[in-house]
């Protein structure tokens, strides 16, 4: 029976990988958990699945939990993600949102983990440092987004003889939308994904395109690819979750239903694959798949994040802290949608000297882009309320 561990449990990423647990009781068992404020839901949690160690981010909700369930080790704060993430098991599963998934992944690797990562922003602004954590120490980092994980799954032989490796995006809810269209867009139609059920700010990110460039990053790093191996094909369909292509003109394809329960259960299961009760894909309702180039003019984020690919150093970090930032200010209504993506390219123009990405200078660049970020929606603000 393998140990499992949840960071992030109670979102969309985190409840799916407990209900491919809970489907399968005798080949795995809950460990630990971690959730910020849904302390409703983690109560359910604890209860189905029985975890010998819970992380929150308030100390208040600590104690709540503590004094509910005296035999439950609880901790807060990110020393407390840390602690749980150090705790030994099979597969530690980092569902967090954001950067702040950096420290415990580290944590993680530094002690042997094998991590099954679906938070993207670590691996964009830290992807070396990570890769060259894990090698130290001999741990694993496999990838649970649908298209990483199809990646890996379509990857054989030597890397030296892949051509070409294609990530599909389905162009999010907004693609046939013009500028206008756009301008007009709301927090509430920009988190309803045609495809996929995902938490805010993911939604938000498939929306501008941003998410289909934080992945080409992404694998750069899972995969050790060069940027110009990586491309991106609209597919609205989301049955085609990549291509790759290799030296001898044969291509390989991964096809599935978008549910996101398939590369998580691989994850978890890996090198097996355990049978879940999910729709199969019927291959006689598979014509008129439709593939096409991205509109770059349009949904300028891919571009910007090809940019901050090739220049490297602290440009990746810069341009994931400034989206992360400027996307919860859309949410929250204090910017439009148009505006959430130019705002990064401003952000990324201020940065004087791209230095190496070194962990301090991660961390730095981090703090920096934030704060940079959060100052010009505060002029944005005020400009508009004058």
């Amino acid at each position: 029976m393998r140990k499992i561990t949840v960071l992030g449990s109670t979102g969309s990423i985190g409840t799916q990988t407990l209900s491919v647990i809970a489907a399968c009781p005798e080949r795995f068992c809950v460990v630990g958990l971690s959730a910020n404020r849904n302390l409703a839901l983690l109560r359910a949690q604890i209860h189905q699945f029985q975890p010998r160690i819970v992380a929150v981010s308030q100390t208040t909700d600590a104690l709540l939990l503590r004094q509910e369930f005296p035999a439950l080790q609880v901790v807060y704060g990110e020393a407390g993600l840390i602690e749980l993430a150090q705790v030994p098991v099979d597969c530690l599963v980092a569902a967090l949102i954001g950067f702040v998934g950096l420290q415990p992944i580290l944590a993680a690797l530094k002690v042997g983990q094998r991590v099954a990562l679906a938070n993207k922003e670590p691996i964009v602004a830290a992807g070396a440092l990570l890769q060259a954590t894990a090698a130290e120490h001999h741990a694993v980092i496999f990838p649970v987004d649908s298209e990483h994980s199809a990646i890996f799954q379509c990857l054989h032989g030597n890397p030296n003889e892949v051509e070409k490796v294609i990530l599909t995006a389905s162009g999010g809810p907004f693609y046939q939308k013009s500028r206008a269209e756009l301008a007009a867009v709301t927090p509430t139609e920009a988190i309803q994904h045609p495809r996929w059920h995902m938490g805010k700010k993911l939604s938000v990110d498939s929306a501008t395109l941003m998410n289909k460039g934080l992945e080409v990053i992404e694998a750069r790093w899972l995969f050790n690819l060069k940027p110009e191996q990586l491309e991106i094909a609209i597919h609205p369909q989301s049955i085609v979750h990549a291509m790759v292509s290799y030296v001898d003109g044969s291509m390989f394809w991964h096809l599935g239903n978008p549910d996101m329960r398939m590369p998580i259960a691989y994850a978890l299961s890996y090198p097996e694959r355990i049978c879940l009760p999910i729709p199969r894909l019927d291959w006689q309702t598979l014509s008129g798949l439709e593939f096409a180039e991205p509109d770059r003019e349009r949904f300028p984020a891919l571009q910007i994040a090809r940019s901050a690919l090739l220049g490297g150093g602290i440009l990746p970090a810069v341009m994931s802290a400034a989206n992360e930032v400027a996307v919860a200010a859309f949410l929250e209504e204090k910017i439009s949608f148009l505006q959430i993506i130019p705002l990064v390219e401003t952000i990324l123009a201020q940065v004087r000297e791209n230095l190496p990405a070194t962990y301090d200078h991660i961390i730095a660049s981090d703090n920096w882009a934030r704060a940079q970020t959060r100052a010009a929606i505060c002029s944005m603000t005020s400009e508009k309320k004058a």
